[in-house]
């Protein structure tokens, strides 16, 4: 009979344990893809999430939630400093992965600039403790005790980690807050270029520096080093004419998908400061374009 009971304790305890994780898995796989750039690599960290949670004795947790982000960003952690390795032989820029997000997380504004193409490049300049500490106090408001646990930091030292991160961040961001209608234009205008060819309009829309960054992974063509000004983006821009994009929601903002014999070739995301295009983000490499094909739950 103990041994029953016992065997009836546990799978209670398992199922709670799932049912947490369940119950919090959008917020650990958006923790685990603002800290990496990577679905796939967000899904690993979710698996090493899960396998560390159900090893433990979880009557002795007071907070679930609290808990599983600070697994995930121990994870992510170890994970971004194998990719920043990874991305040392990485052939020619690397971007995120592109995410087609469901509409009521596009909704959230804070959320979706914290997933724009422009803000994750940006992210990828601090270094993994500042990421981490930006992304789960900016963005996911968590208090500086929970972020020291997660980050084997002092709530004190974590304060300065965050101060300075905003700081890095704000000097790097977009500079003004560019709002949807300025977003669909620009994208409307670089669409009817790269259909018919004619870059007149889109001239008009495209900063002096503005730079393009395409990648390709080394798999398919690309080019290995950015492209800047005016002048050459418009050049690459009209070996696109011809191709039919679809606007879309990449990561919560415009972007336009481009397709070659029924297949996606391109997803195109473009950066916006004063009512000017500074930076197109073209996605190229076959492997970060997988989920494009469907949803990605995210949360927070």
């Amino acid at each position: 009979m103990a041994n029953r009971d016992a065997g009836t304790d546990a799978g209670a305890a398992m199922t709670t344990a799932t049912d947490s994780f369940i119950a919090h898995r959008n917020l650990l796989f958006t923790v685990a893809y603002e800290m990496l750039g990577s679905a796939a690599d967000a899904e690993d960290v979710l698996q090493e999430t899960w396998l560390r949670w159900s090893d433990i004795e979880h009557t002795t947790i007071r907070d679930p939630r609290a808990y599983l982000v600070r697994i995930t960003t121990r994870q992510s952690l170890t994970r971004l400093r194998t990719l920043r390795r990874r991305k040392e032989s990485y052939v020619g820029p690397w971007l995120p992965e592109p995410l087609l997000i469901a509409p009521d997380v596009a909704e959230d504004v804070e959320l979706t600039d914290s997933l724009s193409m422009a803000m994750l490049l940006v992210l990828e300049t601090l270094t993994p403790t500042e990421r981490a500490v930006f992304v789960l106090r900016d963005v996911f408001s968590l208090d500086y005790d929970e972020i020291a646990q997660a980050v084997d930091k002092t709530p004190p030292a974590v304060r300065q980690i965050a101060h300075r991160a905003r700081t890095h961040v704000a000097a790097r961001r977009p500079r003004e807050t560019v709002s949807p209608s300025q977003t669909r234009d620009a994208l409307a205008a670089f669409q009817q270029a790269v259909e018919t060819g004619d870059l007149t309009r889109l001239l008009d829309m495209i900063a002096p520096d503005v730079v393009l960054l395409t990648d390709g992974g080394g798999v398919v063509r690309a080019a290995v080093e950015p492209v800047v000004g005016a002048a050459d983006v418009t050049e690459v821009l009209t070996r696109l004419s011809g191709a039919l994009p679809q606007p879309t929601l990449v990561n919560g903002h415009p972007a336009l998908i481009i397709r070659r014999d029924g297949r996606i070739d391109t997803i195109m995301a473009l950066r916006l400061d004063a009512g000017l295009i500074t930076g197109l983000y073209a996605v190229r490499n076959p492997d970060k374009l997988s989920r494009m094909n469907r949803e990605t739950a995210m949360g927070r």
